[in-house]
């Protein structure tokens, strides 16, 4: 009972003390409003900038015409005029590998099963293969004519969670009408069916380990395709295309006919293969046209960097006029995705209205300017889709109004199911995990180059001098802030700071600080003060910021393992310390607003940084701060975040990245690292295309000359020493040999876990803050 008597009594003596120590300061900053706003701030910033997002979504449709310079003064200048955006979207789609010439697909046969793997009334069904880029095939079915004149070469494409088999009536799950690859070779084209990586779940996990993400097959090949610059949409467009390479080919001068048709996940490679290749003459799109700002709730392996600041669906189509496209509504697959470490997502029916108002764009992208008939949208009726109204208008749009009349009744036939007598049954799982295996060791193969990619990227660095050092490196920052962050193009507001005493000691007294960004969007964190501070004193400020779903009070109170109050530490040293809140909290809330700004061109960091400019903006107004001397300081996310914010908040005059710092683009590609993203439930971390422009070292080349240090304990599972020191060593290079001050680059790595350990690094902001280390004893 004494003791608890004692305890009792000391708490409230430590709870009267913190209180006498708060009472001898102002509840508000001189300078601020009061900050009166109830609940949590941090929910509050996360749901404002969801509303900003939505709001740039909305507004992109009004955008997109500054990008667009249509010259309709003949076919070949209307051509030449759109060829800009055709090489901009086969950029953002990873259509980028040069394809493989060949003669004809492989037929797929061996000493047990025959290649000829059914038999129509007037058609034969091959099992086939043919080269696509690299050393990926594309595979399927192919369904040649035995019975008169070939009308078209068509490629017909399933949604990827059907079959080839399906859609030609040699298996069940698709009704006859809706057979389109059969009635297309019934009524004379001849037709290749490729197969699509399916949506099927699995738990992805590095070889000898259990758990692991429950991704679609899909997703597991967009992770690392993305960060790596390609797209699991721009490899299967490679084996479509590769398709039309083949059909010219051997067509040679003769005027051949070439369509492409497909339903879901086929309907949009038809949509895009059409848009980018003019040698393609007719497309029909179903169960997939209509309007694309809701991208980010949809499957994450839609996810394209960048879409929607020039292409929705109507630009993509206006990009097929004149030729032929026909759109079928009124049938789409349905999907509710739960997140289990993949990205949540939702298809859903369009509405008849959103559809027809897209198709209606297609005239106002295009000034009207589209022709008569170009273009027809048909309805789809029963649940059926790619039915007769839509197979007539596809064939009528390949061989023209009077070809189709003359074979109206086989058309009229081919509803009725007439199945191709089958001879073999072909195992469609052993093919989709032969698309996987090629198409994730295609992105192996990428990792593996990218390094002399990014080599060849960063060659016009030029490190003779400093001073040519500051020139070259802005092109690069320029590259990093438009390409890769993502820039909003908007003028900061006024800042309107408010604020209100929350912490405090003897040492100390933190106030909540609350500024205005954009319309909807805030600043938010803490400022601590030394209450030694002098009237007229100018002291450094370090910016100290939280990992994934941390918060100000995580580096400031409570001896959280992982930040051990540094904020607070530094503060008692005599550092102005100050701890923002960074959006990445709440999971798939804040992983939300990422899929909200990729298909903008934006990623959270679009937002972060100019929060961090206003920050630092605000920072420099303050009585007490050196203007020059404002240092950033972040751990595991915060660490992500040393490595992307300082290159472009010029402001930061040094920057160390803690528990973070690696080889990023493996962390992120590599399916053979236990350790990679590619086995975890981060399915935002993915950043387009940094395997051929930045990982670490060239980040950190941003940074450079500033000073830059890296905090790394033996223990922290995010990486593994050898694979930090690998990365480092680039970056010590460059300050040591090529710059010659090697003085302001550092690595300590301590016996220790994913933890702040503040002691190099402490001395570190000292020597290069110019603030006695002796200012206090030890570190966290």
């Amino acid at each position: 009972m004494p003791r608890l008597i004692f305890m009792c009594t000391f708490a409230w003596f430590l709870a009267g003390a913190a209180a006498l120590a708060r009472a001898d300061q102002p509840s508000t900053l001189p300078g601020t409003k009061p900050l009166t706003t109830e609940g949590d701030i941090a929910s509050q910033l996360v749901d404002g900038v969801d509303q900003f997002l939505l709001r740039e979504l909305d507004q992109s449709i009004g955008r997109r015409a500054k990008f667009w310079k249509y010259d309709f003064s003949s076919a070949d200048a209307l051509n030449a005029s759109i060829e800009p955006n055709r090489k901009w979207l086969a950029h953002i789609l990873g259509v980028r590998d040069e394809r493989v010439p060949f003669d004809a697909p492989d037929l797929m046969g061996t000493t047990k099963q025959a290649a000829l793997i059914a038999r129509g009334e007037s058609y034969d069904v091959f099992a086939v293969r043919w080269p696509a880029f690299g050393d990926v095939h594309g595979e399927g079915l192919l369904l040649v004519p035995t019975k008169g004149e070939k009308l078209a070469d068509v490629v017909a494409i399933p949604d990827c969670d059907e079959t080839p088999e399906q859609i030609c009536g040699l298996a069940d799950g698709v009704p006859a009408e809706s057979q389109f690859a059969r009635r297309l070779a019934e009524v004379g084209c001849r037709v290749i069916v490729p197969a699509l990586v399916s949506r099927e779940r699995a738990h992805r996990i590095s070889p000898g380990r259990k758990g692991g993400a429950n991704l679609t097959h899909r997703e597991y090949i967009y992770r690392s395709a993305f960060e790596l610059g390609r797209h699991i949409i721009g490899y299967e467009l490679q084996k479509v295309l590769a398709c039309i390479d083949w059909f010219a080919k051997e067509a040679g001068a003769r005027d051949s006919k070439v369509g492409v048709i497909g339903y879901g996940e086929g309907g949009m490679l038809a949509l895009y293969a059409a848009a980018l290749d003019t040698r393609i003459d007719a497309c029909c799109t179903s169960g997939y046209f209509g309007p694309r700002e809701g991208i980010w709730s949809q499957p994450l392996d839609r996810n394209v960097f960048g879409l929607l600041e020039q292409f929705g669906d109507a630009e993509l189509a206006a990009m097929i006029l004149p030729r032929k496209l026909s759109i079928e509504s009124g049938a789409y697959p349905t999907l509710n995705l739960s997140g289990e470490g993949g990205g949540p997502s939702v298809l859903m029916q369009p509405e008849e209205s959103a559809i027809a108002r897209e198709a209606a764009r297609i005239d106002v992208v295009r000034g009207s300017r589209s022709g008569p008939k170009s273009s027809a949208l048909i309805a789809a009726h029963g649940g059926r889709y790619l039915g007769t109204p839509a197979i007539g208008a596809f064939c009528a749009d390949l061989i023209g109004a009077e070809g189709v009349k003359e074979r109206s009744d086989r058309l009229s036939r081919t509803e009725k199911s007439t199945p191709a007598t089958i001879s073999t049954r072909l195992d469609a799982a052993k093919r989709q995990e032969r698309q996987i295996h090629e198409l994730d060791r295609h992105n192996q193969w990428l990792l593996r180059e990218s390094e002399y990619v990014r080599q060849d990227f960063m060659k016009r660095l030029d490190t003779s001098s400093l001073a040519k050092y500051a020139e070259t490196v802005e092109e690069y920052r320029n590259i990093f802030k438009n390409d890769v962050i993502g820039a909003f193009d908007y003028p900061l507001e006024s800042s309107n700071p408010r604020t209100r005493r929350a912490y405090g000691n003897e040492k100390w007294t933190g106030y909540e600080v609350v500024l205005d960004v954009w319309p909807d969007v805030i600043a938010y964190g803490v400022l601590l003060l030394p209450k030694d501070l002098k009237k007229g004193e100018k002291r450094p400020v370090v910016v100290c910021q939280h990992g994934l779903e941390g918060r100000p009070a995580n580096v400031i109170e409570g001896d959280v393992a992982a930040y051990h109050d540094f904020a607070a530490k530094l503060c008692e040293r005599g550092f102005i310390t100050f701890a923002p809140q960074n959006l990445y909290i709440f999971n798939d809330r804040f992983r939300t607003l990422q899929r909200k700004a990729n298909p903008l061109k934006k990623t959270l960091f679009s937002i972060i940084v100019p929060q961090h400019q206003q920050i630092v903006n605000w920072l420099k107004t303050l009585p007490n701060v050196d203007s020059e001397r404002i240092a950033f300081y972040g751990l595991s996310y915060g660490g992500k975040s040393a490595m992307r914010i300082p290159p472009l908040v010029t402001d930061y005059c040094l920057s160390i990245c803690s528990a973070d710092f690696n080889e990023w683009v493996m962390k992120n590609a590599s399916t053979r690292f236990p350790i990679s993203y590619m086995w975890g439930g981060e399915y935002e971390i993915f950043e387009w295309d940094l395997g051929s422009t930045f990982n670490y070292a060239e980040m950190a080349a941003l940074i450079c000359p500033k000073p830059f240090m890296v905090e790394r304990g033996h223990t922290d599972g995010v990486s593994t020493d050898e694979w930090v020191a690998y990365e480092f060593a680039k970056v010590n290079f460059l300050y040591s040999h090529r710059l010659k001050i090697g003085d302001r680059c550092e690595l300590e790595i301590f016996d220790g876990p994913h933890t702040i350990n503040g002691k190099g690094t402490f001395d570190f902001l000292s020597k290069h803050l110019r603030w006695p280390a002796t200012s206090a004893a030890g570190g966290p």
